[in-house]
């Protein structure tokens, strides 16, 4: 007699998108390890609020000069391979800072520009990866393949954080640059036994790389105001209520809760993300999907001013964690969103152009952030930028109503292709 039957979420059925997942889930986890101990080493050579804030700089700029030309790439050619191409890179990259950090070098440059040569690669993955999904699960579990690639991260980002104040505290700071090295294997695997291949397409239905293509691209978001406002809404958002750079200066200097409580408030948005994320995967499509998201985000500005004003661990945690949820449901209502309403040939533009706003913005946020920290303090430079992700999504809901009153996707994704701004 069976007491107990699990149904996989529909996704996970298909062989090459539960490959892919599962080598990310280990990638990610790598990565995100590395993205908290590149602050923690940047502060403790520092001390600087400054210094932290420019590391957002230097890993934005890559994104802005390489991302469209990144999306036509990524419309051309096989997505598989520029995948294990930017993999690969990251994996060099991960591998040098941690021989810098094992040296003990005093110097910040050389992991700054390390840093944003990592950052370079990235801005070739994610139009690839983002483009790929789609052609590894049929459409009608999209939303779900989006969903479980959501919860990879925001599980990774768990995962990450944590091992990285266990390893900092007890192993050295340069093994977890080593072990983000290693994590990279996995997803390189993955990618070489997934057996999907690109249809051979018709000549004329390949961009060439060039500014024709890119305009295209542009041209597409432009004129697609469902697309457009979500983009918008993700940058002003993040933009403002950027508070992962200054984790570490609340971890040492305001909660006192030194390596080890650093790597779990990284990872606290995490948790709450990850409760969202596999809430959502098992669970019917929501409706409203317009309100849902610009409440979404309404909610993670206010949990950021909470965090802000917070002076207990366990405060600061909640706030972080309620960050993480609120910013689940919004990131995949809009990566859905995004990818039904755009042609299979433009995906790959499309998330590139995506990529300057949902990464431009956290990254140019932390800049933001650090120079309002170094001048007014962190508290206050937490709290107002909350405030302005408040404000960013009242102006965003004034200005396309449509977004707020978007219902389905299945029933609004024609309609919204033939409004033009």
């Amino acid at each position: 007699m069976r007491f107990f039957s699990f149904t996989p979420p529909a996704a996970l059925r298909h062989r090459d998108f539960r490959l892919l997942w599962l080598g990310l889930l280990v990638s990610v986890s790598g990565s995100m390890m590395q993205n908290a101990a590149i602050l923690w080493l940047i502060y403790d050579l520092s001390n600087s609020a400054l210094a932290l804030g420019i590391v957002g700089l230097v890993r934005v700029l890559p994104i802005i000069a390489f991302s469209l030309i990144s999306g036509a790439i990524a419309d051309k050619y096989d997505r598989r391979k520029l995948m294990l191409f930017s993999q690969t890179g990251m994996a060099v990259c991960a591998g040098l800072i941690g021989l810098l950090a094992y040296a003990g070098t005093a110097s910040l440059w050389p992991i700054y520009l390390l840093a944003a040569l990592s950052a370079s690669f990235g801005a070739f993955d994610l139009p690839a990866r983002q483009s790929l999904i789609p052609s590894l699960v049929p459409a009608e579990d999209l939303p779900n393949a989006f969903s479980l690639h959501a919860t990879v991260f925001q599980a990774a980002s768990i995962i990450g954080p944590g091992l990285a104040g266990i390893v900092i505290a007890h192993f050295g700071i340069a093994w977890a640059f080593w072990l983000n090295t290693f994590s990279f294997v996995a997803v390189i695997v993955a990618l070489l036994r997934i057996s999907y291949r690109p249809a051979p397409r018709p000549s004329e239905t390949v961009p060439k790389i060039g500014r024709d293509a890119i305009v295209e691209g542009l041209q597409f978001v432009r004129r697609t105001p469902i697309i457009l406002s979500s983009m918008l809404l993700d940058f002003f958002a993040t933009f403002f209520s950027s508070a992962t750079a200054l984790l570490p200066i609340y971890a040492k200097d305001i909660l006192h809760v030194g390596a080890f409580g650093y790597g779990w408030l990284y990872a606290s948005a995490a948790i709450g993300a990850l409760i969202t994320g596999t809430w959502m995967s098992l669970m019917p499509t929501i409706g409203k999907q317009g309100k849902t998201l610009l409440i979404s985000v309404f909610i993670y500005g206010l949990a950021t001013v909470a965090f802000g004003f917070s002076r207990s661990f366990w405060i600061a945690f909640a706030a972080l964690a309620l960050t993480g949820a609120a910013d689940t449901v919004s990131m995949i209502i809009r990566n859905t969103l995004r990818q039904l309403h755009t042609p299979d040939q433009l995906r790959g533009r499309m998330v590139s152009i995506n990529m300057i706003f949902f990464m431009g913005g956290p990254q140019l946020g932390e800049l933001e952030a650090g120079v309002l920290a170094s001048w007014f303090g962190a508290p206050f430079s937490v709290v107002s930028g909350g405030i302005g992700c408040i404000i960013a999504v009242a102006c965003v809901a004034w200005r396309w109503p449509l977004l707020w009153r978007y219902g389905s996707f299945s029933r609004e994704a024609d309609k919204a292709q033939k409004i033009v701004v």
